[in-house]
């Protein structure tokens, strides 16, 4: 028997927010592990905010917003307020009441800055990894790098001396670099390509440092695009892994970090190189005290989580093209946007194991 239409006049609902959500959703278990990082971090946002004055939005609520623009893909924070205030799931999430007002698209965006100019995405990241601890391996790791398109155009990218013609939309064959060019949009992205063949873009590198037991991300940072930059950046994060430490520890990589150089220097930081050998017309740096080792082949078969994660990254995460433009900005992001990665990743890590085995066999 066909229903009838319902007219939508009722005022007052009595479900709470609290038991529309349901109780297996995976956002339940994010929340709690969020919770727990924001509150060892109170201290850090007291830093921030003077004492008195007209109060601001709480930087919980701008964090766990920005945490669901990273896990649901929202192209902006004009969207993403719109969505707090009728989705239910996300005003639970962020935690407001069923009743709350939603900020203006712009006073949150003008307090979100206050926080992607400091050392928010550092601590939070570090916080997250402390409540991920048990899950990571101390002496294994991967390192590798991604090209992070920035929000800049091509013809953005003019003569530093402005000798260019028209509107710089006619570049082709003409010869551009980034020792006589520059963005007019972005003065901090630069023109790279991350394997021949394929075309340059105006980018950045966000660098990962991936533990290989169950592929949650250890470090990150991002600099400019070139050349020498993962190898530079792979040595600064194993250091600041190694500090302190007196125990060996392993690094996998690709071919492109089989050169002298760093294999030398990681040898001196105490990490033993796990590098795929590149003797294709030349002779590789890695020689047979380290690919006869057992562990050399089990690194080179676990590389594959650091692609898992820049894949993430990528596809649900921000990170295809990031929307905001100058360094600091990026690296932001790409660390605040890794957190989140080993965020999503925790709860069924957490799960008891038998209930992840009869996941896996429904």
């Amino acid at each position: 028997m066909r229903g009838d239409e319902r007219v939508q006049d009722g005022m007052f609902s009595h479900v709470s927010l609290e038991q529309r959500v349901p109780a297996g959703h995976p956002l339940r278990e994010v929340r709690k592990v969020t919770d727990t990082v924001l509150r060892s971090l109170s201290p850090e946002f007291d830093a921030l905010y003077a004492e008195s004055g007209r109060p601001s939005v709480a930087p919980e609520y701008i964090l766990r917003a920005l945490l669901l623009q990273v896990f649901y893909p929202v192209r902006s924070e004009r969207l993403l307020v719109e969505q707090i205030d009728y989705n239910l799931l996300f005003r639970w999430f962020v935690g407001l009441g069923m009743d709350d007002a939603v900020w203006n698209h712009a006073v949150f965006s003008k307090n979100r800055d206050r926080l992607l100019t400091s050392d928010v995405a550092q601590q939070f990241f570090a916080e997250v990894n402390k409540q991920a601890r048990r899950y990571m391996s101390d002496e294994h790791f991967t390192v590798d790098g991604t090209l992070i398109q920035a929000w800049a155009s091509q013809k953005s990218f003019r003569s530093k001396d402005g000798s260019d013609d028209g509107e710089g939309t006619n570049f082709h064959g003409r010869k551009r670099s980034n020792k006589t060019h520059a963005s007019t949009t972005d003065a901090d992205a630069r023109l790279h390509r991350k394997s021949y063949g394929k075309e340059s873009k105006l980018s950045y590198l966000g660098h990962a440092l991936v533990e290989n037991r169950n592929g949650l991300i250890a470090a990150a940072m991002v600099t400019h695009a070139d050349g020498y930059a993962e190898r530079d950046a792979a040595l600064l994060m194993l250091g600041q892994k190694q500090q302190g430490r007196s125990r060996r520890i392993t690094a996998g990589a690709d071919k492109a970090y089989d050169s002298e150089d760093f294999v030398r220097t990681v040898r001196e930081l105490n990490v033993t190189p796990h590098v795929t050998r590149n003797d294709k017309g030349r002779a590789s740096n890695v020689d047979r005290r380290t690919t006869r080792q057992p562990g050399y082949a089990v690194s080179l078969s676990r590389r594959w989580l650091v692609e898992k994660g820049f894949g993430w990254l990528k596809q649900i995460g921000p990170l295809r093209q990031v929307k905001l433009r100058g360094l600091e900005k990026a690296d932001w992001l790409f660390v605040f946007s890794c957190a989140a990665h080993n965020l999503i990743r925790l709860p069924r890590l957490m799960a008891p194991s038998s209930k992840v085995l009869r996941e896996q066999c429904a």
